[in-house]
């Protein structure tokens, strides 16, 4: 059903966007590769054989040519303060769906405020932050609220046996201090609110075989932009275990290592979503390897899904609003288990 379609990928030749044209390859989809640095496309050309198209993200006319003929962009290039808009804007001016895999909260907030309005009236389809941040634990969190119509509270842990994080990561982690100060952000009471005093630690009980681990209690992540942006949950917070989030900070933690044919790395994840209302609370578990390479399966399957007509919303939407959430977590059983449990 996808055959023959091209799709772009800006950001190709970085580590999530060679998982995503490997991906969308699987798929059937035809990736156009393009990024801000021509050698480094030349060279995945020549490895994949798909055609390049470098181009600057401050020149739109570039863009323009990149997006030619594509029937939708995928935006792997962080940091994404500074990509996601130029790429939106050629997307629009191109009449073509844009995801992206942005976890900058700061870049995702920017994304529904300044283009929510402009992609309704185009009849576009925007779905940031589609990835293991912000998308899965919305997909997640949308299975978990099931009929209830609002909630108290929704919690996503984040059980990671380590992280090792890419230049990207980095590169993005740096921008978004930059962009608070110093400060950390929490979602209360509604919005997003900027503290300067240290987070707590505490215990989290993750089902086995993680079981209760130590975890940074306001570890916040993009699931407080994407969750809140169509759930009623005034209360959104997410943790991660204190040794990965040790890892992604630490200078000399090393980049991933792939230990298999696709390239993935040893490392495993455990994703615990609870969602409160009252007195009664219901969960959604995920569980598989590799944080980035799993990236990949959810971008492709937001691209197949949107140019295949199984979707009903047009704007700016979360992967929980746009998509059916439990046929996207069922499609997605090769990559990661997913177990429901009220």
């Amino acid at each position: 059903m996808n055959a023959g379609q091209t799709v772009a990928v800006y950001g190709a030749y970085g580590h999530t966007g060679r998982f995503v044209v490997a991906q969308l390859r699987e798929r059937g989809f035809v990736p156009v590769l393009s990024g801000r640095d021509a050698g480094k496309l030349r060279a995945l050309a020549a490895e994949t054989g798909y055609e390049a198209r470098p181009a600057s993200i401050d020149d739109p006319d570039a863009l323009d040519r990149v997006l030619a003929g594509a029937a939708a962009v995928v935006n792997c290039a962080g940091p994404f303060a500074t990509t996601a808009a130029p790429v939106i804007e050629a997307a629009l001016r191109a009449g073509i769906p844009y995801v992206d895999v942005a976890a900058e909260i700061e870049a995702n907030a920017d994304t529904f405020a300044h283009f929510a309005d402009r992609a309704r009236a185009a009849g576009a389809v925007i779905v940031p932050a589609m990835a293991f941040f912000g998308g899965l634990g919305d997909l997640m969190a949308t299975v978990a609220m099931g009929d209830w119509t609002a909630a108290d509270e929704a919690h996503v842990a984040y059980g990671l046996s380590s992280w090792q994080p890419t230049d990207g990561t980095r590169v993005s982690g740096t921008v978004s201090r930059q962009r608070r100060d110093g400060a950390r952000v929490v979602y209360r009471d509604g919005r997003l609110d900027y503290r300067r005093d240290a987070a707590a630690t505490l215990d989290w009980h993750f089902p086995t075989p993680l079981g209760t681990r130590a975890v940074i209690g306001e570890f916040t992540m993009a699931d407080v932009v994407t969750i809140p942006s169509h759930l009623p949950i005034p209360e959104v917070r997410t943790y991660m275990t204190v040794e990965a989030a040790g890892d992604v900070v630490a200078p000399d933690t090393p980049a991933p290592t792939a230990v298999d044919e696709h390239r993935r790395s040893d490392q495993t994840f455990l994703v615990d979503v609870v969602v409160r209302s009252g007195g009664a609370q219901r969960r959604v578990v995920a569980r598989g390897q590799d944080i980035y390479a799993v990236t990949a399966p959810l971008v492709v399957e937001a691209v197949h899904r949107i140019l295949t007509g199984q979707t009903s919303k047009v704007g700016v939407l979360s992967a929980g609003e746009v998509f059916d959430a439990p046929g996207f977590l069922h499609a997605l059983s090769p990559h990661i288990t997913v177990d429901s449990r009220a």
